[in-house]
């Protein structure tokens, strides 16, 4: 089953790509939706079927698009344990734990959040044809936090919108080796694939993409220091990146740190920054504009209990 849409092409949309003035007479869909229904042949354009995304629309052209009814994920639904902040019709937020892999992939086939979201959020629609989460951000494998999940494309599309603008406020807690000098600052680097190793990310002269983190030291403990970070761009990696590049890795990160605490002479907190086996980074707080009502919200998500563990022990 599908359902199909018209609109009119407007003076005010003339000359533009067709996949983008779909995106602005039917904003419900995702322009990378749109696109996807034209190289299927769902998208006609005074009844020829579309020839490509790219193609440009003139003024009284009448065009309609096929969309076909929301297909079943090919995830699949597992009862896994999820702790969800807030729910509504567009939106749920959640705390992710440590160790949960967000999209099934090679090597993690099921056991993700999305398993999980498909089992615990009754009420999906349609995201990008499909029914299954729409996931608006990621966080790493081991870092955990709050994560906001759009239940349709239309929630999906205006967060997307939204997230590299000043509208969203991204907050992470991070305890690094050292003590950043000054206390607060922005680290603005761009960030692009490391050179000598393509599994790693680094902070790039050319090539790279622009990425801006600002930092404020939170607390003073023996070597290490937690640090408040926040993300005006949202590279792969950035956090662990930049305070590398600024001299102070996270503990416990295996990419980008290493096992920097074998140079303090302390040996109990040797032992204890030790026994740390991922990046000490935490997701802690999200601020958005909702995307039906334009409310500003805020979702924290508490310190995941073996960092806060590590911190009383530190302490």
């Amino acid at each position: 089953m599908s359902t199909t849409s018209e609109a009119a092409i407007t003076p005010a949309h003339a000359g533009l790509r067709l996949d983008r003035a779909l995106g602005i007479l039917f904003p419900e869909h995702s322009r990378n939706f749109l696109a996807r229904l034209i190289e299927e042949g769902r998208v006609r354009v005074d009844d020829r079927v579309a020839a490509k995304p790219s193609q440009r629309v003139e003024d009284g052209q009448r065009v309609a698009i096929d969309v076909p009814d929301a297909a079943p994920s090919s995830a699949v639904s597992q009862d896994l344990p999820l702790t969800i902040l807030y729910e509504d019709d567009d939106l749920v937020a959640i705390d992710k734990p440590a160790g949960l892999v967000v999209h099934p992939a090679a090597g993690h086939a099921d056991g993700t959040l999305v398993n999980a979201l498909l089992f615990h959020v009754k009420d999906l629609s349609g995201v990008g044809g499909e029914i299954r989460p729409g996931i608006v951000h990621r966080l790493d494998k081991d870092t955990s936090g709050v994560m906001v999940i759009a239940k349709h494309d239309d929630a999906h599309r205006r967060l997307t919108e939204a997230w590299s603008t000043d509208a969203m406020r991204k907050e992470y807690l991070a305890l690094v080796y050292g003590t950043p000098d000054p206390d607060r600052g922005t680290i603005d680097a761009a960030i692009g694939r490391d050179p000598r190793d393509r599994k790693r990310m680094a902070v790039v002269a050319n090539g790279g993409r622009r990425a801006v983190t600002d930092y404020e030291l939170r607390e003073r403990l023996r070597y290490v220091s937690l640090v408040q970070c926040r993300l005006r761009t949202g590279r792969t990696h950035q956090i662990r990146v930049h305070l590398k590049h600024a001299g102070h890795p996270l503990v416990g990160d295996p990419l980008y740190s290493g096992p920097q605490w074998r140079g303090i002479p302390d040996k109990k907190v040797q032992r204890t920054l030790a026994s740390f086996t991922r990046q000490a980074l935490h997701a802690a707080r999200i601020t958005l504009p909702h995307p039906r009502s334009g409310e500003r919200m805020t979702f924290v998500a508490p310190l995941a209990p073996d960092f806060a563990a590590l911190l009383d022990a530190l302490r």
